[in-house]
């Protein structure tokens, strides 16, 4: 039965042969590098609503959205520490470089210039904006690691790319370098007690804030029709194994912008079940936008030879403690699913 965090204080966190896999988009990226760094050693309060939002969560693996990469992994480390002096203790980790603010020398976005964040390949202010990052009780299978994010969008079969009066959009140069990945694609394995667990993460691009080009929206299907290629063996051989797709996917099946064909598609496909997720009032939603209100966009998805013992999303109920931390921490909400071995 799928129950509301605040209602059960976690029963199978603590049973050795049950893993708890979350997803949360912070929204910790800053507007310049260093920046993220210096507001964890501070204690800022958004940072504490975050440690505060993970540690009732009690996540054995966690993958992070909003966080924003640093090449030598302070801030990632600073928070690690932060989380381990509140009593939750991730020694191991992992990030790489996203394709958020990774320059590309090229005008990738249409607007006639070529320095701009919207040319990057992926959209950023800096080098390393709001990456992705993996937190995990258990060890991490580093050399078995697959990243996915240099992979060229036009490269992805079946891949549909912009075009404007039947040109390519914004130019046969820009496509031939554009990566798909806005952020990233990782598999990452992890060690478990019910055996080797591959994390499939990502944060897709928003299908909004363009033109009639379509390319964001065009960009995000693509981005989460990516796992459901890789399970179907299109992009080499699928995962060993158990697997969860955990991330943040941008799109909602019945709400909003997007190609919603893309999220049902996934949440359909054969290889994955959907817990579906409630919080505390019973919905769905993981996000509250104010401008757009709630929608679903962050999955926790487990492969079928998993058995799902919970799930839920971390949305506790108003005027607690929790729920003033979960507004503080993010307009996002920490989605999780507890899974063993079947």
């Amino acid at each position: 039965m799928i129950r509301s965090l605040v209602l059960c204080l976690l029963p199978f966190a603590a049973q050795a042969d049950v893993i708890r896999v979350a997803t949360f988009n912070t929204e910790l990226s800053r507007k310049g590098p260093g920046l993220l760094l210096r507001d964890i050693q501070r204690d800022d309060a958004q940072v504490q609503a975050v440690v505060a939002v993970l540690v009732a969560a009690q996540p054995d693996i966690v993958a992070l959205q909003g966080f924003d990469w640093d090449m030598d992994g302070l801030a990632l480390t600073a928070l690690s520490e932060k989380l381990r002096e509140s009593g939750l203790d991730f020694p191991h980790h992992f990030a790489a470089q996203p394709n958020s603010g990774l320059e590309s020398g090229l005008d990738l976005d249409g607007d006639g210039r070529t320095q701009g964040p919207g040319d990057s390949q992926g959209w950023g202010l800096f080098t390393g904006h709001g990456g992705l990052a993996v937190l995990s009780k258990h060890e991490i299978l580093r050399s078995d690691i697959q990243d996915f994010s240099d992979l060229l969008w036009r490269d992805l079969p079946g891949a549909e790319l912009p075009t404007v009066k039947g040109e390519p959009f914004p130019s046969n140069k820009a496509q031939a370098a554009q990566r798909l990945s806005s952020t990233g694609h990782w598999v990452v394995p992890i060690a478990t007690p019910i055996g080797r667990l591959s994390l499939m993460t990502f944060h897709a691009s928003p299908p909004v804030f363009d033109g009639p080009e379509d390319r964001n929206g065009l960009r995000n299907r693509d981005e989460i029709r990516l796992w459901s290629l890789l399970m179907n063996g299109d992009l080499g051989p699928m995962p060993e194994a158990r697997f969860v797709v955990a991330g943040d996917a941008n799109l909602d099946p019945d709400q909003g912008d997007g190609r919603k064909d893309a999220i049902r598609s996934l949440l359909a496909n054969p290889h994955l079940q959907d817990p579906q997720q409630r919080g505390a009032a019973g919905a769905l939603t993981t996000v509250h936008w104010k401008a757009v209100g709630q929608m679903r966009v962050d999955y926790v998805l487990p492969s079928v030879d998993l058995k799902v013992v919970d799930a839920g999303v971390f949305w506790p109920a108003p005027g607690t403690d929790l729920r003033d931390s979960a507004e503080s921490a993010s307009r996002h909400r920490l989605v999780w699913v507890d899974v063993t071995a079947r």
